[in-house]
């Protein structure tokens, strides 16, 4: 993606680990981790990577200090799935401004488990965020699927000029 970027401004992301097993260290964070690794990887200079237990409450607290202020991409990992205590998508949409649908209706379709994640994308501010599952292979996986459109959509979020 480097080479995509060109001259481009530098393209800076967050990761999120929603975890109650990871948040109180009966778990290793190997999705979080996973995840930032993958975004660096891709152009992203990934410049806070934090952990929280699941929770709407506790989701949405994290993801409004994360985004205000804040151009660039927010990567959720985990809580979107069908369990109780998984309340990402909820958090989620308490902070967000306008929802990006797109992005979270392609991130499902990668995969027949895609399918059973109600994460959802949308934007704070300058900020785009993503849910993504708590699965290592799973939130690669979804995030790759919109990891080409992102630089674009950042650089229209931020007011940059653009091809088109």
């Amino acid at each position: 993606m480097n080479d995509a970027v060109g001259d481009q401004a530098p393209l800076y992301a967050k990761v999120l680990t929603v975890s109650d097993g990871v948040f109180h260290g009966a778990r290793d964070d190997t999705g979080g981790r996973g995840l930032a690794a993958h975004l660096a990887s891709n152009g992203f200079e990934v410049i806070d990577h934090r952990v929280t237990q699941d929770g709407a409450a506790e989701v949405a607290a994290e993801l409004s200090e994360m985004a205000d202020g804040f151009a660039g991409l927010i990567v959720t990992t985990g809580g979107t799935g069908f369990a109780p205590r998984d309340q990402t998508p909820e958090g989620t949409r308490s902070v967000i401004e306008r929802d990006a649908p797109g992005l979270a209706e392609a991130m499902r379709l990668v995969s027949p488990f895609g399918r059973l994640s109600r994460g959802v994308a949308g934007i704070r501010g300058q900020a785009i965020i993503c849910n993504t599952p708590g699965s290592p292979k799973g939130t690669i996986e979804q995030i790759d699927a919109v990891i080409d459109v992102l630089p674009h959509a950042l650089r229209l979020l931020h007011s940059d000029p653009t091809e088109h």
